[in-house]
Protein backbone atom coordinates (compact mmCIF):
# COMPACT_ATOMS: atom_id res chain seq x y z
CA UNK A 1 0.00 0.00 0.00
CA UNK A 2 1.45 3.26 -0.94
CA UNK A 3 2.08 5.95 1.04
CA UNK A 4 -0.61 7.78 0.42
CA UNK A 5 -3.37 4.94 0.31
CA UNK A 6 -2.12 4.70 4.20
CA UNK A 7 -2.48 7.92 4.95
CA UNK A 8 -5.79 7.91 3.85
CA UNK A 9 -6.75 4.99 5.31
CA UNK A 10 -6.03 6.56 8.85
CA UNK A 11 -7.52 9.58 8.35
CA UNK A 12 -10.83 7.55 7.32
CA UNK A 13 -11.00 5.90 10.91
CA UNK A 14 -9.82 9.68 12.46
CA UNK A 15 -6.43 8.66 13.07
CA UNK A 16 -4.16 11.32 11.13
CA UNK A 17 -3.06 14.47 11.66
CA UNK A 18 -2.93 16.55 8.52
CA UNK A 19 -0.87 19.73 10.80
CA UNK A 20 -4.30 21.71 10.38
CA UNK A 21 -6.29 20.95 13.43
CA UNK A 22 -4.99 21.81 16.44
CA UNK A 23 -5.35 19.43 19.57
CA UNK A 24 -6.99 20.19 23.04
CA UNK A 25 -3.80 20.94 24.86
CA UNK A 26 -2.46 23.23 21.75
CA UNK A 27 -5.58 25.51 22.05
CA UNK A 28 -5.30 25.55 25.85
CA UNK A 29 -1.32 26.56 24.99
CA UNK A 30 -2.95 29.61 22.80
CA UNK A 31 -5.19 30.60 26.13
CA UNK A 32 -3.10 30.92 28.52
CA UNK A 33 -0.90 33.47 26.30
CA UNK A 34 -3.91 35.78 27.71
CA UNK A 35 -5.31 34.65 30.81
CA UNK A 36 -2.20 33.70 32.67
CA UNK A 37 -1.34 35.30 36.23
CA UNK A 38 -4.44 36.96 37.39
CA UNK A 39 -6.26 34.17 36.44
CA UNK A 40 -4.49 30.88 36.24
CA UNK A 41 -2.19 31.66 39.42
CA UNK A 42 -4.81 29.75 41.79
CA UNK A 43 -6.29 27.54 39.14
CA UNK A 44 -2.74 25.68 39.06
CA UNK A 45 -2.71 24.60 42.70
CA UNK A 46 -6.10 23.08 41.93
CA UNK A 47 -7.40 20.03 40.24
CA UNK A 48 -8.46 21.72 37.28
CA UNK A 49 -4.86 22.69 36.58
CA UNK A 50 -3.64 23.99 33.46
CA UNK A 51 -0.18 22.55 31.81
CA UNK A 52 0.58 21.46 35.60
CA UNK A 53 -0.82 17.80 35.26
CA UNK A 54 -1.22 15.07 32.33
CA UNK A 55 -4.68 14.20 33.97
CA UNK A 56 -5.74 17.64 34.63
CA UNK A 57 -8.54 18.93 32.32
CA UNK A 58 -7.70 21.58 30.02
CA UNK A 59 -9.77 25.03 28.69
CA UNK A 60 -11.39 23.20 25.72
CA UNK A 61 -12.74 20.39 28.43
CA UNK A 62 -14.56 22.56 30.04
CA UNK A 63 -15.08 26.06 27.68
CA UNK A 64 -15.32 23.91 24.38
CA UNK A 65 -12.96 24.89 21.19
CA UNK A 66 -13.89 28.37 21.54
CA UNK A 67 -12.05 28.84 17.86
CA UNK A 68 -13.78 32.38 17.46
CA UNK A 69 -12.36 33.40 20.67
CA UNK A 70 -8.96 32.35 20.30
CA UNK A 71 -8.47 33.55 16.68
CA UNK A 72 -9.41 36.64 17.25
CA UNK A 73 -6.78 39.25 16.88
CA UNK A 74 -5.30 40.60 20.28
CA UNK A 75 -6.25 44.27 18.74
CA UNK A 76 -9.63 43.37 17.70
CA UNK A 77 -12.38 45.59 19.16
CA UNK A 78 -14.47 43.16 20.31
CA UNK A 79 -13.48 39.24 21.07
CA UNK A 80 -16.26 36.55 20.94
CA UNK A 81 -17.04 35.13 24.31
CA UNK A 82 -15.91 31.61 24.66
CA UNK A 83 -18.45 28.33 23.45
CA UNK A 84 -19.01 27.81 27.31
CA UNK A 85 -19.02 30.79 29.68
CA UNK A 86 -20.37 29.69 33.39
CA UNK A 87 -21.27 33.32 34.40
CA UNK A 88 -25.02 34.22 34.74
CA UNK A 89 -25.40 35.81 31.55
CA UNK A 90 -22.92 34.11 30.08
CA UNK A 91 -25.36 31.85 27.30
CA UNK A 92 -25.71 28.98 29.31
CA UNK A 93 -28.79 28.05 31.09
CA UNK A 94 -27.88 26.46 35.03
CA UNK A 95 -28.70 22.69 33.75
CA UNK A 96 -26.45 23.49 30.79
CA UNK A 97 -23.72 24.56 32.80
CA UNK A 98 -24.00 21.86 35.39
CA UNK A 99 -24.10 19.34 32.57
CA UNK A 100 -20.45 20.26 31.38
CA UNK A 101 -19.13 19.80 35.16
CA UNK A 102 -21.35 16.86 35.29
CA UNK A 103 -19.22 14.70 32.58
CA UNK A 104 -16.47 14.18 35.08
CA UNK A 105 -18.34 14.62 38.43
CA UNK A 106 -20.95 12.06 37.61
CA UNK A 107 -18.95 9.06 39.22
CA UNK A 108 -19.27 10.23 43.10
CA UNK A 109 -22.62 8.56 44.54
CA UNK A 110 -23.14 11.40 46.65
CA UNK A 111 -24.25 13.04 42.90
CA UNK A 112 -26.48 9.91 41.89
CA UNK A 113 -29.61 11.98 42.56
CA UNK A 114 -28.53 15.40 41.53
CA UNK A 115 -30.64 15.49 38.63
CA UNK A 116 -34.62 16.52 39.25
CA UNK A 117 -33.39 17.24 42.78
CA UNK A 118 -34.13 20.64 44.75
CA UNK A 119 -31.11 22.76 43.24
CA UNK A 120 -31.21 22.19 39.91
CA UNK A 121 -35.15 22.76 39.86
CA UNK A 122 -34.26 25.83 41.53
CA UNK A 123 -31.97 27.02 38.82
CA UNK A 124 -29.17 26.50 40.40
CA UNK A 125 -25.68 25.16 38.85
CA UNK A 126 -22.47 23.84 39.97
CA UNK A 127 -21.14 27.11 39.22
CA UNK A 128 -23.86 29.40 41.57
CA UNK A 129 -21.59 27.57 44.60
CA UNK A 130 -18.39 26.35 43.74
CA UNK A 131 -15.11 28.55 42.16
CA UNK A 132 -13.16 26.85 39.91
CA UNK A 133 -10.88 28.85 38.47
CA UNK A 134 -9.44 29.87 42.09
CA UNK A 135 -7.47 28.12 44.71
CA UNK A 136 -10.31 29.09 47.35
CA UNK A 137 -13.50 27.62 47.00
CA UNK A 138 -15.98 28.40 50.06
CA UNK A 139 -18.05 25.50 50.05
CA UNK A 140 -14.97 23.53 50.59
CA UNK A 141 -13.89 25.34 53.33
CA UNK A 142 -15.80 24.06 56.77
CA UNK A 143 -15.39 27.82 58.08
CA UNK A 144 -16.73 29.51 55.16
CA UNK A 145 -19.41 26.59 53.74
CA UNK A 146 -22.44 27.84 55.82
CA UNK A 147 -22.36 31.55 54.52
CA UNK A 148 -22.46 29.71 50.85
CA UNK A 149 -25.67 28.30 51.61
CA UNK A 150 -26.74 31.50 53.87
CA UNK A 151 -26.62 33.60 50.67
CA UNK A 152 -30.11 31.60 49.17
CA UNK A 153 -31.33 30.11 52.76
CA UNK A 154 -31.40 33.00 54.89
CA UNK A 155 -34.42 32.02 56.13
CA UNK A 156 -32.04 29.04 57.95
CA UNK A 157 -29.92 31.57 58.70
CA UNK A 158 -32.11 33.23 60.78
CA UNK A 159 -33.70 30.36 62.69
CA UNK A 160 -30.04 29.58 63.55
CA UNK A 161 -29.96 32.43 65.12
CA UNK A 162 -32.53 31.64 67.77
CA UNK A 163 -31.40 30.28 71.10
CA UNK A 164 -31.75 26.56 70.97
CA UNK A 165 -30.26 25.71 67.78
CA UNK A 166 -27.82 22.95 66.40
CA UNK A 167 -24.19 24.20 66.52
CA UNK A 168 -23.70 25.34 63.33
CA UNK A 169 -22.80 29.54 64.09
CA UNK A 170 -20.31 28.23 66.52
CA UNK A 171 -18.61 25.88 64.01
CA UNK A 172 -19.18 22.44 65.38
CA UNK A 173 -21.69 21.61 62.54
CA UNK A 174 -21.87 22.52 58.77
CA UNK A 175 -24.87 21.95 56.58
CA UNK A 176 -23.69 19.34 54.75
CA UNK A 177 -23.27 17.27 58.02
CA UNK A 178 -27.39 16.72 57.26
CA UNK A 179 -28.13 18.02 54.19
CA UNK A 180 -26.49 16.24 50.62
CA UNK A 181 -26.95 19.34 48.38
CA UNK A 182 -26.11 17.34 45.53
CA UNK A 183 -29.14 15.68 45.82
CA UNK A 184 -31.09 13.03 48.04
CA UNK A 185 -33.99 10.04 48.35
CA UNK A 186 -35.26 11.83 51.69
CA UNK A 187 -36.95 15.15 52.24
CA UNK A 188 -34.94 18.49 52.51
CA UNK A 189 -31.96 16.78 50.54
CA UNK A 190 -31.14 15.07 53.78
CA UNK A 191 -28.39 13.44 53.63
CA UNK A 192 -30.19 9.98 54.73
CA UNK A 193 -33.04 8.18 53.38
CA UNK A 194 -35.15 9.95 55.81
CA UNK A 195 -35.12 12.66 58.35
CA UNK A 196 -35.29 10.06 61.29
CA UNK A 197 -32.22 8.12 59.80
CA UNK A 198 -30.44 11.48 59.55
CA UNK A 199 -31.21 13.04 63.07
CA UNK A 200 -30.16 9.04 64.54
CA UNK A 201 -26.52 9.45 62.74
CA UNK A 202 -25.67 11.37 66.13
CA UNK A 203 -28.58 11.00 68.27
CA UNK A 204 -28.22 7.12 68.43
CA UNK A 205 -30.18 6.78 71.58
CA UNK A 206 -33.27 7.83 70.24
CA UNK A 207 -33.25 5.14 67.63
CA UNK A 208 -35.21 2.34 70.34
CA UNK A 209 -36.89 0.14 69.56
CA UNK A 210 -38.45 0.48 72.66
CA UNK A 211 -41.38 -1.78 74.11
CA UNK A 212 -43.93 1.67 74.12
CA UNK A 213 -43.15 3.68 71.13
CA UNK A 214 -44.22 7.65 70.25
CA UNK A 215 -46.19 7.56 67.25
CA UNK A 216 -44.62 11.15 66.66
CA UNK A 217 -41.08 10.00 66.90
CA UNK A 218 -41.23 7.03 64.94
CA UNK A 219 -42.96 8.83 62.16
CA UNK A 220 -40.78 12.33 61.83
CA UNK A 221 -38.41 13.91 64.34
CA UNK A 222 -39.40 17.54 63.00
CA UNK A 223 -42.94 16.40 64.18
CA UNK A 224 -41.82 18.30 67.51
CA UNK A 225 -38.65 19.99 66.99
CA UNK A 226 -37.22 22.40 64.58
CA UNK A 227 -33.59 21.27 63.47
CA UNK A 228 -32.54 24.64 62.66
CA UNK A 229 -33.67 26.61 65.55
CA UNK A 230 -36.08 27.43 68.28
CA UNK A 231 -36.72 30.24 70.88
CA UNK A 232 -37.59 27.17 73.27
CA UNK A 233 -35.78 24.79 74.69
CA UNK A 234 -34.73 21.07 73.08
CA UNK A 235 -35.46 23.02 69.49
CA UNK A 236 -39.09 22.23 70.40
CA UNK A 237 -42.03 23.98 67.94
CA UNK A 238 -44.14 25.08 70.41
CA UNK A 239 -43.92 24.71 74.69
CA UNK A 240 -45.40 21.76 76.27
CA UNK A 241 -48.39 21.31 77.01
CA UNK A 242 -49.26 23.19 73.86
CA UNK A 243 -47.15 20.76 71.36
CA UNK A 244 -48.60 17.33 73.49
CA UNK A 245 -51.97 18.55 73.03
CA UNK A 246 -51.52 18.68 69.37
CA UNK A 247 -52.13 15.67 69.25
CA UNK A 248 -53.42 14.52 72.71
CA UNK A 249 -56.57 16.41 73.15
CA UNK A 250 -58.15 14.74 75.90
CA UNK A 251 -56.29 16.72 78.13
CA UNK A 252 -57.51 20.25 79.34
CA UNK A 253 -54.55 22.47 78.08
CA UNK A 254 -53.52 25.56 80.55
CA UNK A 255 -55.57 23.99 83.82
CA UNK A 256 -54.34 22.30 87.13
CA UNK A 257 -56.04 19.00 87.38
CA UNK A 258 -56.22 15.69 88.40
CA UNK A 259 -55.50 12.46 86.91
CA UNK A 260 -58.61 10.80 86.47
CA UNK A 261 -59.23 6.71 86.38
CA UNK A 262 -58.07 4.02 83.97
CA UNK A 263 -57.97 6.67 80.82
CA UNK A 264 -55.37 8.36 82.02
CA UNK A 265 -57.86 11.75 81.41
CA UNK A 266 -56.25 15.15 82.55
CA UNK A 267 -59.18 16.48 84.31
CA UNK A 268 -59.59 20.05 85.87
CA UNK A 269 -59.14 20.32 89.92
CA UNK A 270 -61.50 22.32 92.07
CA UNK A 271 -60.13 25.43 93.30
CA UNK A 272 -60.05 24.07 97.01
CA UNK A 273 -57.88 21.55 96.03
CA UNK A 274 -54.43 24.49 94.94
CA UNK A 275 -51.87 23.63 92.35
CA UNK A 276 -51.15 19.84 92.90
CA UNK A 277 -51.79 16.66 90.89
CA UNK A 278 -52.91 13.54 92.68
CA UNK A 279 -51.29 10.69 90.92
CA UNK A 280 -53.24 7.83 89.65
CA UNK A 281 -51.74 5.68 93.40
CA UNK A 282 -54.54 7.83 95.20
CA UNK A 283 -52.83 10.61 96.12
CA UNK A 284 -49.97 8.90 97.62
CA UNK A 285 -47.58 10.57 95.55
CA UNK A 286 -48.27 14.55 95.53
CA UNK A 287 -46.81 16.90 92.32
CA UNK A 288 -46.36 20.64 93.16
CA UNK A 289 -46.86 22.36 89.98
CA UNK A 290 -45.73 25.48 90.58
CA UNK A 291 -42.62 24.95 88.55
CA UNK A 292 -44.68 24.70 85.58
CA UNK A 293 -47.17 22.67 84.09
CA UNK A 294 -45.63 20.60 81.49
CA UNK A 295 -46.40 17.31 80.13
CA UNK A 296 -42.97 16.07 80.65
CA UNK A 297 -42.71 16.33 84.39
CA UNK A 298 -44.30 13.15 84.55
CA UNK A 299 -43.78 11.66 81.11
CA UNK A 300 -40.28 12.35 81.05
CA UNK A 301 -39.51 9.03 77.86
CA UNK A 302 -41.55 10.76 75.56
CA UNK A 303 -38.65 9.73 72.38
CA UNK A 304 -39.71 5.93 73.93
CA UNK A 305 -39.87 4.09 76.74
CA UNK A 306 -39.82 0.50 77.97
CA UNK A 307 -42.23 1.70 80.94
CA UNK A 308 -46.23 2.24 80.17
CA UNK A 309 -46.91 5.90 79.07
CA UNK A 310 -43.20 6.77 78.89
CA UNK A 311 -43.18 7.76 82.44
CA UNK A 312 -39.85 7.24 84.38
CA UNK A 313 -40.70 4.75 87.62
CA UNK A 314 -37.64 5.37 89.66
CA UNK A 315 -37.86 8.18 91.26
CA UNK A 316 -41.06 8.67 94.28
CA UNK A 317 -41.55 12.25 93.27
CA UNK A 318 -42.32 12.86 89.58
CA UNK A 319 -41.37 16.85 90.10
CA UNK A 320 -40.44 18.32 93.64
Amino acid sequence: MSNALAMAALCFFGLCSTGIAKTDAEISERCVECHDEEDLTDMSRRAHAVRTDARAPNCVDCHGPSSNHVETPEDADERPKPDHVFREGGGLDPDQRSAVCLRCHDRDARRTFWAGSAHPTADVACTSCHSVHTNHDRVLVKAEQTEVCYACHKAQRMELSRPSHHPVPEGRMLCGDCHNVHGSTGPALVSRDSTNDTCYTCHAEKRGPFVHEHEPVVEDCASCHNPHGSTIGAMLVSRPPMLCQQCHTPHVAGEVGALGGQDGVFTPAGPDQGPQINAATGGKNVVTLWQGRSCVNCHTQVHGSNNPAATNPTPQFLLR
